[in-house]
């Protein structure tokens, strides 16, 4: 017998009730229905005993279509046990096209069929398995649901019973109709993409069907924390999850689908924030707070937002629809007859626009989804949102709408990298560890302007959070140190976060009370002081110096923060940041940076925008300082500085050897020599440091060499330790005029009515500049307030706290006074009085008539801020100018106020204030036969960790020549200890040049101890060995 025979009689067997099925799990009386057609077909086909490819596609068809009915509609039985009938109530809520993909799956598995399932002839259910391409699909007008990816609503039409019934008897006879293509398995269940945006056309049952019946979800386009939560639940119950992760890959991994989630009702924007009182907040804060709610009505909202899986749209939702549609037209009509707004006006529109995100139900949702029993879910999350952040990164979008989306999406993101369950923290540090360098180098690649606009989201609605992402960064980071130490300043993944970093960096500072107005002066405003300050000293005949601070811009052009200039804010005007500043700094990071290459690429940046390049593949970590250690910034300070005293040598030999030979012509010395002498030490340095000034200022940056007259030291940096030590405590004498010296804080401050000209402040300052430029640590006690005025600032009223905190105290006792009789209570005008250098009393009026005008409670305000301008501006103008000047005239090139903020240039200027020997025990180094075990070596550290505090001072300047600790403490310093021959009545003796101390090896602990006590004691001048 032929093959065609053979599928004949297999044919004929599955026609006759009583034979066995042909499919393994399927009874024979739950086949003899798609049998009997299938045996009608050939009967049909000629009688010619052979069953045509169309008779096997009709067969196969019926077996999937009565697995599709039954996992959509039942079976009908209520105590019914197959977990694939939807009667059982084992079934999961399935769309249509996951229904057909379950059905193909169970045929491919020959898994039961029930006894009582639907006739594979069903007409509505037909339309659901029948493939768009199939000539043979249904054209009935029955029951359906359109479902959009724009909406929820659905349309149902309804027809007679009749007219479905002649429609369903005409369906077989169409069915034979074929295609030029022959018809393949995948045409049975056409599966569209998640993404696709045709209209899906699904059944819905009648009132009449009492059947259970598994109800089928269209695609969902957005999502919110009740739509997710209410999914969970279904899915929980069904223990099946695989619903809920199509929707979060369908959700997450899309922008413009993330972009319309998690969207809270208007005004309840900040309900996830903790209620702050008035005072905590200022006028700009509050402002914005009180006109959150007008911008909420103005803003455009979506026009619906599904609350079920499956919802039914009513009339009333479609009116509500057309009347925000109609709100939405009356204002683009009432937009259209303003003015345009200007493009500065759109950037700050766009920047202070907010953020809808519903923060309280996505960290509800998120707690929820990653402590779930089912790690799928997470896994599901983390793959879709890593696909996210890949498509933000490559993306190129121009337009503000369209970061608007990214904006909301980003936040989100974060946000749920932020929160942690408290029971589940292994999932949340899989999601961090995977997402978080992903989101990092999607928002790296955002323009300055949106990342403006996430810092100040950030700090306006999750500024609960800030301390947390930034730990999570700072984890990121010193893990990228610790895999990869070589190649750090090429870590793609450290370059991300550094980015994201300085996001988060002004978020906190937003997020912080802010002095309104800033202190900071602008750059106009001071060139103009400046000038006026010149002119009239130029009349006076005082100007000595032919430097002009004019010239020197505040910053080198390439390396002004756009971030900043967008934002408007400084870190300056933030008294009392929300996160410490000093969390920002990343140890490993600063230790393995390798600073001598950055700044390379520093200067390369310089160069490049010397040259007018504006595009350059280099990165460097000195535009982001805020990361890097006290200690890692005087790394880079030093490089600058040696390389700009190696250039003007450099220029001085060629000088010297191109006047060589020629009478009368010498040529530059390459380094600043000063000769001094010890008695007179003012005089001398001041007059040698007048003549460079006057004659070459450049000169001011090279090495600077000191001689003694009369000593033998060579100086090698511990001469000119002991030179600006000496010289500081005699500038700083009260008896010498220049300063006074404040009892309460034991500050040195200017006097307002000096012996001496501006000239000598300057020089001065030059000497302040020359102790940064030459790495020297000085015994100066200045209050912050003049290292902020350094900077470019103003002293303001917060300045007095560490100037006189007596005077705070009293004039914020003032402020903080509400009662209506501050007149009779304070008794204060606006003339005030202070005691001048000579203890006289001097009065000064602050606004013209100020002894006749009382100080109230609606000008109290203005009377701080004047008596505080008065004492920290207007009162030493004129000697802080040229103190100023003369500061700038070595340090104007320098990157010195790129990498520093004030209070770092204290502890630069100062050194650190924390003497811990244990850290300088662990760094020292022995040479000579000396070793850590050395009996001698032990004696020495027990003698001086014994030792009071001042002893321990003077032994730090006998061995470096400064009883000043460096910036990082005393870890960063060398100390080396050598061997200076054996036993011997010799005492210690050091080259403060090189921190070296050498230590003869003495007979006891006892003589070790009296010699070394005598020599620190006893340690003045040079001399030769």
């Amino acid at each position: 017998m032929s093959g065609g025979g053979e599928e004949h009689e297999q044919l004929k067997q599955k026609a006759r009730p009583t034979s066995t099925s042909p499919l393994p799990g399927v009874s024979s009386a739950s086949t003899s229905s798609a049998a009997a057609a299938a045996a009608a077909s050939v009967a049909s086909s000629g009688g010619n005993g052979r069953a045509t490819p169309e008779m096997k596609r009709s067969a196969v068809r019926s077996l999937i279509q009565r697995y599709f009915h039954q996992l959509q509609s039942g079976c009908g039985n209520v105590h019914c046990k197959n977990t694939n009938c939807a009667s059982s109530g084992k079934v999961p809520p399935m769309t249509p096209n996951e229904v057909a993909a379950r059905a193909l799956h169970l045929f491919s598995q020959d898994a039961q069929l029930c006894d009582g399932a639907p006739i594979a002839n069903s007409p509505q259910q037909d339309v659901d398995m029948l493939s768009p391409n199939d000539s043979s699909s249904s054209s009935s007008n029955s029951s359906t649901s359109t479902i959009t990816s724009a909406s929820t609503t659905t349309t149902t039409s309804t027809q007679s019973q009749s007219q479905s019934q002649s429609q369903s008897n005409a369906q077989p006879q169409s069915s034979m109709e074929q295609s030029e293509r022959p018809l393949m398995i995948i045409d049975l269940v056409k599966m569209p993409t998640m993404g696709s945006q045709a209209t899906i056309t699904t059944t819905t049952t009648t009132a009449d069907d009492s059947d259970p019946c598994t109800p089928t979800l269209p695609s969902v386009d957005f999502v919110d924390a009740e739509l997710l939560e209410g999914l969970y639940t279904q899915c929980h119950a069904a223990d099946s999850y695989e619903r809920l992760c199509q929707i979060i890959d369908h959700v997450f991994s899309s922008v413009d689908r993330l972009s319309k989630s998690f969207v809270c009702r208007p005004g309840q924007e900040r309900q996830h924030l903790e209620s702050k009182s008035n005072n905590a907040l200022n006028k700009e804060q509050l402002r914005q707070l009180e006109g959150e709610h007008d911008k909420d009505e103005d803003s455009t909202q979506r026009t619906a937002t599904p609350t079920e899986l499956c919802p039914a749209s009513t009339a009333a939702d479609d009116s509500h629809v057309a009347e925000n549609a109609d709100e939405a037209d009356v204002d683009d009509d009432d937009n259209d007859e303003d003015e345009p707004m200007t493009q500065q006006e759109q950037n700050e529109e766009f920047l202070h626009r907010g953020t809808k995100v519903d923060f309280r139900g996505l960290r509800h949702i998120k707690r929820l989804l990653f402590g779930a029993p089912c790690q799928t879910i997470a896994e599901q999350i983390t793959s879709s949102v890593i696909q996210l952040a890949d498509y933000i990164r490559y993306m190129r979008l121009y337009r503000q709408d369209s970061w608007e989306q990214v904006l909301h999406c980003l936040v989100i993101c974060f946000d749920m990298a932020t929160n942690t369950t408290a029971n589940n923290s292994v999932t949340d540090m899989e999601y961090l560890d995977r997402v978080l360098p992903k989101l990092c180098h999607a928002a790296a690649a955002m323009p300055v302007q949106a990342q403006a606009r996430l810092a100040v989201i950030w700090s306006e609605y999750c500024a609960d959070q800030l301390h947390t992402l930034l730990s999570s960064c700072q984890q990121q980071i010193t893990l990228q140190v610790l895999l990869d130490e070589e190649s750090v300043r090429e870590n793609e993944h450290i370059i991300s976060v550094t980015k994201v970093l300085k996001i988060v960096f002004y978020a906190n500072i937003l997020a912080s009370v802010l002095e309104r107005p800033s202190c900071r002066l602008p750059l106009q405003e001071v060139g103009e002081s400046e000038a006026d300050s010149s002119a009239s000293a130029v009349e006076d005949g005082e100007d000595l110096f032919v430097y002009n601070s004019l010239q020197q811009p505040h910053m080198p052009k390439f390396a002004e923060d756009p971030l900043e200039k967008c934002l408007q804010v400084s870190y300056i005007d933030c008294r009392s940041p929300l996160v410490p500043l000093e969390e920002f700094y990343n140890e490993a990071l600063s230790e393995h940076i390798q600073m001598h290459q950055d700044y390379l690429s520093y200067k390369t940046l310089a160069m490049e925008s010397d040259l007018g390049s504006s595009h350059t593949n280099y990165f460097c970590f000195m535009l982001y300082a805020f990361i890097l250690t006290p200690a890692t910034k005087v790394d880079a300070l030093y490089y600058d500085c040696r390389m700009r005293m190696y250039s003007e040598r450099y220029s001085s030999l060629y000088s010297i050897l191109q006047n060589f030979g020629q009478d009368g012509q010498e040529g530059a010395r390459p380094d600043l020599k000063l000769t001094v002498r010890r008695d007179q030490l003012i005089n001398d340095a001041l007059i040698g440091l007048e003549l460079v000034a006057m004659s070459n200022p450049k000169d001011l940056k090279k090495q600077l060499v000191v001689e003694f007259v009369g000593e033998q030291g060579i100086d090698e940096g511990g001469v000119s330790k002991e030179f600006f030590q000496l010289i500081v405590e005699e500038i700083f004498n009260p008896a010498f005029g220049m300063f006074v010296q404040q009892e309460e804080t034991n500050n040195m401050w200017f006097n307002a009515t000096p012996f001496e000209n501006g000239a000598q402040f300057t020089l001065i300052g030059i000497i302040i500049g020359l102790a940064i430029y030459n790495n020297v640590i000085l015994a100066v006690n200045f209050p912050m307030v003049v290292y902020r005025k350094l900077m470019g600032y103003r002293g303001t009223f917060y300045d007095l706290c560490d100037w006189s905190p007596t005077l705070y105290k009293s004039l914020k006792a003032m402020l903080d006074y509400q009662g209506h009789d501050m007149e009779e209570v304070f008794e204060q005008t606006f003339k005030i009085s202070y005691s001048n250098v000579f203890g006289e009393l001097v009065e000064h009026e602050l606004v013209p008539h100020g002894s006749e005008v009382l100080v109230g409670q609606h000008n109290k305000r203005l009377f701080v801020n004047l008596y505080s301008d008065f004492l920290l501006n207007v009162n030493i103008q004129q000697q802080f100018k040229a103190f100023r000047k003369g500061f700038e005239m070595v340090t104007d090139e320098s990157p010195l106020k790129l990498l520093f903020r004030p209070e770092e240039i204290e502890k630069l200027v100062c050194g650190s204030r924390e003497f811990d020997f244990v850290e300088l025990e662990h760094s020292t180094e022995y040479e000579g036969g000396y070793t850590e075990e050395t009996q001698i070596v032990q004696d020495f550290w027990s003698i001086v960790h014994a030792m009071p505090h001042e002893s321990k001072r003077k032994l730090l300047e006998f061995t470096t020549g400064s009883a000043r600790v460096p910036v990082g403490g005393l870890k960063c310093l060398r100390l080396l200890i050598t061997r200076h021959g054996p036993d011997s009545d010799r005492l210690p003796t050091s080259h403060t040049c090189f921190n070296v101390l050498l230590l003869p090896e003495y007979s006891s602990k006892e003589k070790l101890e009296e010699r070394l006590l005598k020599a620190i004691n006893y340690s003045k001048g040079f001399g030769m060995l």
